[in-house]
């Protein structure tokens, strides 16, 4: 039977061809999707018979598992309820987007343990899980409204490169798939990264989109400080932070990101490319740090998802951050430790500025102490 096809670019509305596709899912058929990395065919993981015929499209064998989509990192914890810190960095960090993370999925109540019997051999025949969330509106619209995840894979046969158009796909296993979703070609045109996750390593199990020394730097700890403006309280915290863990890992401050450690502030109000106050530079330059390079930076998005850990200098500031990021609440706190506040030196003399300094510092120093990097 011929594959159905819409062209997703010239739909009058988006939400008619989701539909489509969720019917087709729902009824057991197999679907090809457009994803920023190459085109992918799903199945229902819920669905047993469509997860074998997507084995055997695929000609997959019995231990090459096929990977889930999910909804997002936090459903993550649904299939790996004792994921460590470093699997939880970078599903914050990379999903959605062009990764596939592979973990442990031995947990009494992980929720492949729920799915059918054939589709547990097909998605986790050695007690991993190799998940991801796609970057690709469309794929999350239709997870967002089937029941369960899908296997996704890539549209091609075993050993047949992988379908970077729908026509590709089309050519590959069209006759084997219900309905085709044309989005034009893939953003990357090719496949994602395969990273094997661990307690505190990972593994790069197949290149892909995202190279082995940006995977490195996602994996790092950021610690970010934040005030208003970005000209003095928050770099003068990161520059006596970047200090104080330098010695604590016995390494120099600009060795710190080979370390696994990033170190960055920012302002609430901030603008892009300011410099740091004169006052700022002059008392840090007393302590042999140097400000004179900073250049301002406005708090965004990629920013607090990024952060492992967030201080603010004030409460306003750390109810600012929770009032527009409220999943970054948990994870943003006021540096002092008795929730006062690091008092804005601006307009003040250069005794202000050291006095803010000294009060940042003590904190920092009490408060580093107990982080685990």
């Amino acid at each position: 039977m011929a594959s159905a096809i819409i062209d997703v670019r010239k739909a009058d509305d988006i939400r008619d061809v989701v539909h489509r596709a969720v019917q087709a899912l729902a009824e057991g058929k197999l679907v090809v999707v457009p994803t920023e990395t190459v085109y992918g065919v799903a199945a229902l993981a819920l669905d047993e018979q469509a997860v074998e015929r997507l084995c055997q499209v695929k000609c997959r064998k019995g231990g090459h598992p096929l990977p889930i989509a999910i909804r997002s990192s936090e459903e993550a914890l649904d299939y790996a309820p004792d994921m460590s810190r470093l699997f939880h960095r970078l599903a914050r960090r990379c999903w959605p987007g062009p990764v596939t993370l592979v973990v442990d999925n031995s947990h009494p109540e992980s929720l492949v343990t729920r799915l059918p019997r054939r589709v547990r051999q097909a998605v986790s025949p050695h007690q991993t899980i190799g998940l991801r969330v796609p970057g690709h509106q469309v794929v999350l619209d239709i997870l967002q409204m089937v029941a369960g995840p899908l296997v996704l894979s890539s549209a091609n046969r075993g050993g047949e490169p992988e379908a970077k158009n729908a026509q590709e796909a089309l050519a590959s296993i069209g006759d084997d798939v219900a309905l085709v979703l044309d989005d034009g070609p893939s953003r990357f045109g090719q496949p994602s990264s395969v990273v094997r996750v661990r307690e505190t390593d990972f593994e790069v199990l197949r290149s892909g989109v995202v190279p082995q020394k940006t995977l490195k730097r996602l994996a790092s700890m950021m610690i970010l400080f934040v005030c208003t403006g970005n000209t003095c309280r928050s770099p003068m915290a990161e520059q006596l932070a970047r200090n104080l863990l330098a010695k604590r890992l016995d390494c120099s401050p600009e060795e710190l990101e080979d370390r696994g450690v990033i170190v960055r502030s920012a302002g609430v109000a901030a603008g892009m490319g300011g410099k740091a106050s004169s006052e700022a530079i002059q008392v840090m330059a007393e302590a042999k740090l140097d400000l004179t390079g900073h250049e301002t930076h406005p708090l965004t998005d990629p920013l607090v998802r990024h952060a492992d850990v967030i201080y603010t200098m004030t409460r306003s500031h750390r109810e600012t951050i929770v009032a527009q990021w409220p999943d970054a609440g948990d994870r943003t706190h006021v540096l002092c430790r008795d929730g006062s506040d690091i008092v804005d030196p601006i307009g003040g003399s250069k005794e202000h500025y050291a006095r803010c300094a000294r009060q940042i510092r003590d904190e920092l120093e009490s408060q580093l102490g107990e982080l685990t990097l």
